[in-house]
């Protein structure tokens, strides 16, 4: 899996991610408290392996090219 995912953009998602489950834990219940919760461990996810399936769907990459 190349890259797809920048340092700014890992900050952001790191942050919501975080947020989502905080409030998905102590905010929310049913079925909003399971999306918040889902949603937020994605975005932990692909902010700690730095790669998003969507973006290379849609051709996307905030990563910034090593110059050679």
């Amino acid at each position: 899996m190349k890259c797809n995912v920048g340092n700014t953009d890992r900050t952001v998602r790191f942050i919501l991610g975080i947020v989502l489950l905080l409030w998905a834990y102590m905010g929310l219940s049913g079925t909003a408290a399971w999306i918040a919760g889902i949603l937020g461990v994605v975005f932990l996810v692909t902010a700690a392996i730095r790669f998003c399936p969507l973006y290379l769907i849609f051709g996307i990459n905030t990563c910034a090219e090593a110059k050679s």
